[in-house]
This record gives C-alpha cells, structure tokens and sequence, in this order.
C-alpha cells in the first residue's frame, strides 16, 4: 500500500498535542441497514470473535447479517435521543470538557472523540488531527480495564492508520487504568450521590460486560481487573463481601461466558427476598446500549418479575465532575514531558530563524 502524502515540511512550525478519546462505537442511526454495516464492522473485528475465519464469515453472512440487525435496530431505538447515541453524545462532552480541564491547567492540547466502530473513526481523527497540526498524539481509549477485544483493537486501528503514513506523530497508548485511585474515588461520589438521591438498596451490583470465559484462560487479564476494580470500589464504600455482587453481561452464542451472569444474578436476589438492589457498571465510561438497555430496561423488567420490589440504575460517570478530574489527571500524567503550551508568535519567528540559520551552516 502506497504511503499517504505529505503537506511540505515547513522549518520553525509550531507542533501541537492531540489527544483521541476511543470509545467502542455505534451504529450511524438506529435501522436496520445501520446496525447491519455496524455489526458487519464490529463482528468482522478478529480480536472481537475468535473463531478461525472462513467458519466465523460463513456464520456472520449467512446468518447474523440477516437477522441481528432489526432486533438490534429496536433495542438501539429505545435509548436514542434527539442528539443521537447516547454513547456518541456522552463521548463527544467527556472530549469537550476534557479538552477545557486541561486547558485550565494550562495544557493547549486538542481533543477529539473517536469510535473504534462507527462515526467518527479513529483513522479519521487521527487525519483531522494531523492535518492541525499534532505531531504528538495519545491514545485514551475509555476502557477502565484492558482486554484484548476493546483496548488492543483500538491499538490495532491506530497502528494500521500509522502503517499508511509517511510522517508518524509520536504516538502515546493509556493501557488501562482499572485500579487508578482517583478513577476508584470518582465511582465511589457517584454511588454515594445515588444512594443520598434515591437511598440505598439492600445489595449493590457491579456488572461487566461478558467475555468468553478462553480469554481468562488465554492471558487476558479483563477478568481480574473488573475484580480488582470492584474490591477497591467496595473498600471504598465500606461494603462487606455480603452486601456487592461481580456480574457480567451481554452474553453472545452458545460459548461459555465469565459468570455469574448479570440478569440471573438479579432474579436470584429476587428469588431469595433481596427487595431493592442498585446497580452500576465500572466497565463502562459513559451510558450506552448495554447500560441503558440491557440494565436499566431489561434487568429492571427481570429482577421486578422475579419478585424485587425495587431496581436503582446508577448511570455512568459521563460528564459528572469527580470523572472528568480523574480523566483530566489521567491524562495529564500521559502527557508528561511533552510541551503542551503553544508557542507564542515571537517563540515560532526564533525557531524558524534558527532552523535557517542551521539550514546556511550546511
């Protein structure tokens, strides 16, 4: 593949920061023929499905394409707002206002949003920010804990798009940051807030999103960080064993999955007399279908008609102050050593009179 064309190098020209906040992606629209090109992307991902290929294409096309998207289509329809995705929207402000944050700190650095599936796509906003001009660039990808399904396939995007260039921008990668004690502070506010809004249920449920149980086994170390996160999440609250569950959710195919599994979990406690239980989802940085939908719509519906009396959703933290410092300083540590305040115009005159001068001497 033909490397992509540069614009001149101009000598003196001042070098800006950039920063992409990856989340995982969603469809354009909530229809049918959106969520079909969605889906096509996101299942076609190898770190996604670990099936060998020819079979995985032949189950995908033949039978997935064909009948997944319309009942997608309907779930994505019951959270869509007048702004879009919720997904979309909540990682656009957590962009914006991270930018500011970090401005008050005195860092002029851009940021920008970016779906690893979907609009707008990493490789896009790796050419926007380019073309500002950032020649240093780190990867926030929103995802507390690693794995190989979300963390390294944005990894694997970032790099492919860097396999076309000509001029590579140093590149950064935020790995994880499960057990970050300021992230772990942030989601303790949120439960206390909740409770002090809406009182407290009798057992608090953190649910994950699923993965095949192989992956644990494999090396990927999804498993333990969504346990580290809830044990300091529950020190943090002063909860004993007795009083929080570690759940995961949205199970595909017939594969064993990591249990205990969120919506079973719920009808369990009901079954046994708990009344009232709050949940909440640390895997997730901002609200999206598979909070909004898949708990706070279908595992209410499960743990009330198993017989609970009352369900609480915790949202996510999105835009809530406490999240936004802990990302702010996450990311500023990232940034470290690199100069994030623009130079002045006298400051670009000196620096492209030095590189000419350099430029004579040779």
């Amino acid at each position: 593949m033909p490397l992509a064309p540069e614009p001149p190098h101009t000598h003196g020209q001042a070098e800006r920061v950039g920063i992409v906040l990856a989340n995982l992606g969603t469809p354009d629209a909530p229809t049918a023929p959106a969520l079909r090109r969605y889906l096509a992307e996101f299942l076609s991902d190898p770190r996604v499905v670990e099936i060998p290929p020819l079979v995985w294409k032949a189950i995908l096309h033949g039978i997935i394409l064909r009948t997944r998207p319309a009942k997608s289509a309907a779930k994505y329809a019951s959270v869509w707002t007048p702004e879009g995705s919720p997904l979309l929207v909540w990682t656009k402000k957590q962009a914006k206002l991270l930018q500011g944050h970090l401005g008050e700190r005195g860092a002029q650095v851009l940021v920008k949003p970016a779906m690893r599936y979907g609009n707008p796509s990493i490789p896009s906003v790796l050419e926007a920010l380019k073309a500002e001009g950032a020649t240093r660039i780190l990867i926030l990808p929103a995802y507390p804990q690693y794995s190989g399904a979300t963390t390294a396939s944005t990894f694997d995007a970032v790099t492919a798009w860097a396999r076309r260039q000509r001029r590579i921008p140093e590149l950064r990668f935020v790995h994880q940051y499960h057990d970050d004690p300021q992230h772990i502070d942030a989601l303790r506010h949120s439960v206390l807030a909740h409770w002090q809004r809406e009182g407290r249920g009798e057992i608090l449920v953190m649910s994950y999103h699923g993965m095949p149980e192989r992956t644990l086994h494999l090396g990927d170390p999804y498993h333990c960080q969504c346990m580290k996160t809830s044990r300091l999440l529950a020190e943090a609250l002063g909860l004993k064993p007795e009083q929080y569950r570690v759940t995961f959710q949205s199970r595909f195919g017939r594969a064993k999955w990591l249990e205990p599994a969120t919506e079973p979990t719920l009808k369990a406690l009901a079954h046994k007399g708990t009344r009232h239980v709050d949940v909440i989802c640390p895997g997730f940085a901002v609200d999206c279908l598979e909070t909004l939908e898949e708990i706070a719509q279908e595992g209410r519906e499960a743990f009330l008609k198993a017989g609970g009396q009352q369900f609480s959703y915790i949202p996510c933290l999105n835009d809530s102050a406490p999240g936004l410092r802990a990302l702010s300083d996450l990311a500023w540590r990232h940034l470290g050593g690199w100069p994030l305040t623009e130079p002045s115009a006298v400051e670009n005159e000196q620096s492209r009179q030095r590189a000419l001068a350099l430029g004579a001497k040779r």
